[in-house]
């Protein structure tokens, strides 16, 4: 390519022969960026969700593509973020699309130096093993003078701010029907 062929290809020079006097019209874009197509065009299928980080509950339109999602961006129609997301929840797709994510359970026994794999069933049959008995070790009938508590001391619970609404009133209601008086929230810390 030429030089002076170059030179009138620039973008100021296009604005200016185009009439394009701001910059925001087509004069500006390159041959290269006129040739792009967002990965958005090629998705299967939209399905709209909530950002997982924090408790302000953003929408999101997560674009997938062969089962994949390839893509995930604010909601314009969510009343809460109206099409905006953080960074984090604009890079929530390196989320689920990391390589190195955990997707078995792991487990490491007391005092031991490797990890180990256990089945969902297993890893959650050793939960609620371990919360009973505790349970039953720690719980408080009555105080010294005969007053119903009707609590453990034992347990407690500390949420997440990527838990929604329900999920929240679900924890709440299983740990104050366990007997637990220490029921927190990040989002209130």
């Amino acid at each position: 390519m030429s030089i002076a062929k170059t030179f009138l290809e620039w973008p100021v020079l296009r604005q200016l022969r185009e009439g394009d006097f701001l910059g925001r019209g087509p004069a500006v874009a390159s041959e290269r960026t006129k040739s792009l197509t967002p990965r958005t065009v090629e998705a299967d299928r939209v399905a709209k969700s909530v950002c997982p980080y924090c408790a302000v509950g953003c929408g999101q339109k997560i674009f997938v593509k062969d089962e994949k999602i390839v893509q995930i961006e604010g909601d314009p129609d969510s009343p809460i973020s109206r099409g905006r997301l953080c960074p984090k929840g604009s890079a929530s797709e390196q989320l689920v699309n990391n390589p190195t994510r955990q997707t078995k359970v792991l487990y490491r026994a007391p005092h031991a130096t490797e990890w180990t794999r256990l089945s969902m069933a297993e890893a959650t049959e050793m939960i609620a093993d371990r919360i009973i008995e505790t349970r039953a070790r720690t719980w408080q009938g009555t105080d010294d003078e005969g007053r119903r508590l009707n609590r453990t001391m034992g347990i407690a619970s500390l949420g997440g701010a990527t838990l929604d609404n329900e999920e929240n009133y679900l924890i709440k209601k299983l740990f104050t029907g366990l007997g637990a008086i220490q029921i927190e929230n990040q989002a209130r810390i």
